[in-house]
């Protein structure tokens, strides 16, 4: 049932990719022989044509990290499996693929400019820094919430639930995360400075990527040996610190010399985990070791996440829809590029592996046989990828820990790319462009999240926690208003430009309903009922935002039609 159940699931998102998005490709007139801003504004740094496996590698990396594992197991657990699944399903093809794509290709008809910066012509010039200011805050938080989160795997504390995997033994991420940065600007170089075919230097740096996971087992590095942890505090603190200077440092290099093939390398190992995770579920499935045995309803309400809508679609994000995809669509790839018809296996197939992810992740609820207690949805993940590889004849021990190196590695892929999108968007608020530019953007982007890091705050009872902790609760609505902005600002370029756009239209009116829906009960959860003021203030905030952008955006596309801006000419770029 597992396996017939997986292969169905996987038979209707490749079928997707094919309809669905040669459907998406004809209506948005993708054309192979149309110039790409990677190409016209080629600057070695930012702008960088690139071939797609390797631009694959980047975006995937960067869109993926733990989200698709995380939240499905959470929303498993908390409704059945089977609402997660259709979720998943449904949201991947017809709105999170939708919403990638449509990015992507809005922001290549726009130059390569973000999301935010097309409000400029598209809306205007309020909703424009409106929208840039809320993003830039928006990856600024994410940027606090990864540093933490990554510092934390960094240290050598040993988490309950997996103390018995020895994997925070001393620092053996930190180790094999500091390996794969020196692999990955020796991979850039040979790549572009030697010119060595992508084939070849894959074929040398993809393996020495899985020695560097061995290495770090035999070298973990302690932070807490430094001297520098005392002055800071302890050995937390101090990764925090060289965490911070690690972003500065990767924003304001060449997208060619750490970034792009890192992420590239980094994605490898995502590959091996759905790869050999499938087919060892596949596998497990037929020789009956595994079965299903989760209960696929658990029912409508739950304690903590409350109704099914809009929890279901607040909590799975990634593996569904994702506004943070739409920044790193239309901030980093859209800039790199090489052929417009490299969009739709980029950012639509993108979005589908994701998807893939997100079921793997979600099989690994599906074989529970009751509701674990106190242990968290990246333990559950490893082990039901311990379950399914063990079926390959892989050590169970040892997939369970491949599959938690895997996932924490991918905290750093989303905090450095954060930090560069940051650094964009800071840009196009003030005009800025240059050296000077990239460093003043990179600082002011990583100056709140240097201060807030390092402190606690009150939360919700007066109880001091971490800040990202105090106002988490408000960050997959965000996350989600920010998909239904991006949705919102592609379906007026669309009506702008005289397209039809239902296809954008139906995902953006569920998007509105399900962030509005959302963002209204948190507020009034926490302003009048035991919680967070902070919370309940930032959702009310956010509330407005997006009832005053979607009015906007309604009246300017029921004025008389505009010209289309100068510099943008969507059929004949």
């Amino acid at each position: 049932m597992l396996a017939l159940l997986f292969l169905a699931c996987g038979a209707a998102l490749a079928a997707a990719y094919v309809i669905y998005g040669r459907f998406l490709e004809r209506h948005l007139d993708v054309r192979a022989d149309r110039v790409t801003p990677s190409v016209t504004l080629q600057d070695g740094m930012d702008y960088v044509p690139t071939k797609t496996p390797v631009l694959f590698g980047h975006h995937f990396s960067s869109i993926a990290g733990a989200g698709p594992i995380v939240g499905p197991i959470i929303a498993g657990l908390a409704f059945g499996w089977f609402p997660a699944l259709l979720w998943i399903l449904v949201g991947s093809i017809f709105i999170g693929g939708v919403h990638d794509f449509t990015a992507l290709i809005a922001s290549l008809r726009h130059r390569a400019r973000s999301i935010g910066e097309m409000c400029r012509e598209l809306l205007n010039p309020g909703a424009y820094y409106v929208f840039l200011v809320f993003i830039w805050l928006t990856l600024m938080y994410v940027e606090i919430v990864f540093l933490d989160l990554t510092a934390s795997t960094f240290a050598p504390v040993t988490q309950p639930e997996t103390a018995n995997l020895q994997l925070h033994q001393g620092g053996v991420v930190a180790t094999a995360s500091v390996l794969y940065i020196v692999l990955a600007v020796l991979f850039g170089l040979v790549l572009y400075r030697f010119k060595v075919s992508i084939g070849r230097a894959t074929l040398v740096f993809v393996p020495l990527v899985f020695m560097a996971l061995w290495i770090s087992h035999l070298i973990p590095m302690r932070a807490d040996h430094i001297p520098a942890a005392l002055l800071l505090g302890g050995a937390k603190n101090t990764w925090l610190a060289v965490l911070i200077v690690y972003c500065f440092i990767a924003s304001i290099l060449p997208v060619w010399i750490l970034l792009q093939p890192r992420d590239y390398l980094s994605s490898f190992l995502l590959y091996a985990c759905v790869g050999g995770g499938v087919l060892g579920l596949l596998a497990s499935a037929a020789r009956g070791t595994v079965a299903i045995q989760y209960n696929p309803f658990t029912g409508w309400t739950h304690p903590e996440l409350k109704g099914l809508f809009p929890a279901l679609f607040i909590t799975i994000a990634c593996g569904a829809v994702s506004g943070f995809h739409s920044i790193v669509a239309s901030g980093t790839t859209s800039k790199q590029l090489q052929n417009e018809k490299a969009a739709r296996p980029v950012a639509y197939g993108g979005m589908l592996v994701e998807g893939v992810l997100a079921l793997l992740a979600l099989s690994a609820v599906m074989i529970l046989a009751d509701k674990p207690a106190g242990r968290n949805p990246v333990a559950i993940f490893a082990g039901g990828l311990g379950e399914f590889l063990s079926a390959l004849h892989i050590p169970r021990q040892a997939a369970v820990t491949f599959g938690l190196l895997a996932v924490s590695s991918f905290l750093l892929t989303t905090l450095d790319t954060c930090t560069r999108l940051s650094r964009f968007i800071f840009e196009e608020i003030f005009g800025l462009s240059g050296l000077r530019a990239r460093i003043v953007g990179t600082l002011a982007s990583l100056a709140l999240p240097a201060l807030v890091v390092f402190r606690q705050v009150p939360g919700p009872g007066g109880k001091l926690m971490p800040a990202w902790q105090a106002i988490w609760p408000a960050f997959g609505a965000t996350n989600q208003l920010l998909a239904a902005l991006a949705l919102l600002v592609v379906f007026a370029w669309l009506r702008r430009t005289g397209k039809k756009a239902l296809f954008v239209l139906i995902p953006l009116l569920f998007m509105c309903a399900t962030t509005i829906t959302a963002l209204t009960q948190l507020a009034i959860l926490n302003l009048f009922r035991q919680g967070s003021l902070l919370v309940g203030g930032i959702c009310l905030l956010l509330d407005l935002l997006a009832v005053a952008l979607i009015l906007n955006t309604a009246w300017n596309l029921l004025q008389a039609p505009r010209p289309a801006p100068v510099g943008f000419t969507p059929d004949r770029n």
